[in-house]
């Protein structure tokens, strides 16, 4: 699965919004140099999550961007689909439109068993979680495992 930079410009950026929830509206600027990420590449982003229900938008001086729901209520899913779709596809299809033949038969099943795991986790983690620094007990078991780290 490859994480795209707009994908996590996006989480970044909902994570920004989410920790700092109870200070009103942020402006798109200050979220991206919080985040360092290109400010016009960042609205387009935040347009998309606006559009998606994730963030709602307020004019003026004291306008900005802020979670439209608490952060609980949101994953790193539903981030992640708001700007990229489906989480994960093969060549640009989703796993149960494909067929296979032959040999190649049981790729099927092994891609939607990647798709329920890569769901299964990141459905699993809300914005409240990360930014606090609390990720459930079973993401953070795989991320602590040491062949997690290593690169093959």
């Amino acid at each position: 699965m490859r994480i795209s930079a707009r994908a996590d410009y996006a989480v970044r950026a909902a994570l920004q919004l989410a920790s700092s929830r109870d200070d009103g509206p942020l402006k798109a600027e200050a979220i991206a140099d919080a985040q360092e990420i290109p400010h016009k590449f960042l609205e387009s982003i935040l347009n998309d999550m606006r559009r998606g229900g994730l963030v709602v938008s307020q004019r003026g001086g004291n306008g900005g961007y802020r979670l439209a729901k608490p952060a609980e209520s949101i994953s790193i899913a539903d981030v992640i689909r708001v700007v990229e779709g489906p989480l994960v596809s093969v060549r640009g299809v989703r796993p149960p439109e494909l067929s296979y033949s032959g040999p190649a038969e049981s790729l099927l099943p092994l891609w939607i068993a990647l798709r329920s795991n890569v769901r299964q986790i990141l459905e699993g983690v809300s914005l409240a979680d990360v930014a606090s620094a609390q990720l459930p007990a079973g993401v953070a078991e795989l991320a602590d495992a040491p062949t997690a780290w290593v690169n093959p």
